[in-house]
């Protein structure tokens, strides 16, 4: 079983919707003061800030998708500049228990499969526009994740587990005012549900994780592929007016490379070794995110202590690069793996 944690990171993103629901109001808002905003304009907003709630209770929440470091400078998606932060921890992990068994009778082997996550997101936008310059705002949110199902093997080689999770997030965004426009609307903008909101969400969550394994001498080479797909609604909120229900799906390819080194620490063999992982994003989460696909390249050096400690295969570190159209970063933390 593998389990991360990634420690609390701050960031600069040039992903708007990643760190500020609000900031889009700067896209549909012209550039000169108005008296109010119109009942248009209040329904694109929200039609945004809905996939954006699912878009960061999927990258705060989910266990698949790394919490990091993302920096990027320039222009903004809606031609808007700000200055963005964004803290994401992570503490979730998932594997196989046990040693596959027979399946009825069939030449299938099969063992039970579990996941889980607790995820933090913290994030703050300063505002940079002829509208709504001097404002910020900010983000907080957490998420809980179970689930499981169970890995099939075909031989020795090919297996897939199918998966069902479900995901508890709560997040709240508070916004200042310091612009002539928005201490002029701000009321209305609350009552709008446009900002100073809270939510609870819960995300239903399928997959099916493929792999095939290769070997050469000592060295484990696992081709991996795991569609999933993310169904997200609200359940309370401060504001009737906010209200989430959309759908996401990603699909992460991945290549793992594990090398024995042959070289004792401790009394414990050295390992290295890493993976490659392109994840595309689709539905809410990409509409929300601004990004189509996130690149990832992990690196990890290991002490092996299976059979020497209880249920422990290795403890080390590890560390990845992510990068897509419009991010890059990167992020550290412990690399342990279990064996149940």
């Amino acid at each position: 079983m593998d389990c991360v944690y990634a420690p609390s990171q701050w960031s600069r993103v040039r992903l708007i919707g990643v760190v500020a629901m609000s900031a889009a109001l700067a896209a549909v808002l012209p550039g000169g003061a108005r008296a109010q905003i119109t009942p248009s304009q209040a329904s694109q907003l929200r039609n945004a800030i809905g996939n954006r709630i699912e878009a960061l209770t999927i990258l705060g929440g989910d266990y698949g998708i790394a919490a990091a470091n993302f920096r990027s400078t320039g222009k903004f998606n809606f031609g808007e500049s700000s200055d963005a932060s964004l803290a994401v921890t992570k503490l979730g992990g998932a594997g196989d228990i046990g040693d596959p068994r027979p399946l009825a009778d069939l030449p299938i082997g099969w063992q039970p499969r579990v996941q889980g996550n607790m995820g933090w997101l913290d994030g703050t936008q300063h505002l940079h526009s002829d509208l709504l310059e001097g404002d910020s705002t900010r983000i907080k949110a957490y998420g809980i994740e179970f689930g499981g199902g169970a890995r099939f093997w075909v031989n020795n080689r090919l297996s897939f587990a199918p998966t069902v999770m479900g995901l508890y997030g709560h997040m709240t965004e508070t916004y200042t005012a310091n612009s002539a426009f928005m201490r002029a609307n701000l009321q209305e903008a609350q009552q709008l549900g446009l900002i100073d909101w809270t939510v609870d969400t819960w995300t239903f969550i399928t997959g099916v994780d493929v792999q095939y394994l290769l070997t050469w001498d000592r060295t484990i080479i696992t081709l991996s592929s795991n569609p999933v797909y993310y169904h997200t609604e609200s359940f309370q909120t401060s504001n009737p007016h906010i209200q989430v229900n959309g759908n996401s799906q990603t699909w992460a390819n991945i290549l793992d490379v594990d090398i024995p080194m042959g070289v004792q620490l401790f009394g414990h063999e050295l390992r290295t070794g890493g993976y490659y992982r392109w994840t595309g994003l689709y539905g809410a989460i990409n509409e929300g995110l601004h990004e189509s696909n996130i690149n990832e390249v992990h690196g990890r050096l290991v002490l092996d202590f299976l059979n020497q400690l209880w249920k422990v295969q290795w403890i080390g570190i590890g560390g990845s690069y992510l990068w897509g159209g419009n991010i890059t970063g990167w992020t550290v933390g412990a690399d342990v793996v279990f064996r149940f």
